[in-house]
């Protein structure tokens, strides 16, 4: 699992600050860490999580 994850508030009329920066999250999304807070604000619904790529190995 990552340590990080990109994230943006679920509906644009929510506020989701930043425990840190105690600034409201992008609605375009920002990469934050996976802890506690974050995971948490997910299962609430209050976030969800963008963006998830994994990078393949090319073959030489």
């Amino acid at each position: 699992m990552s340590k990080t994850f990109k994230i943006k508030p679920c509906d644009s009329t929510i506020k989701v600050l930043d425990p840190e920066t105690m600034k409201p999250l992008s609605l375009k999304g920002e990469e934050k860490p996976r802890n506690e807070y974050w995971l948490r604000r997910l299962k609430e619904g209050s976030i969800i999580e963008i963006g998830t790529v994994t990078k393949k190995e090319t073959a030489k």
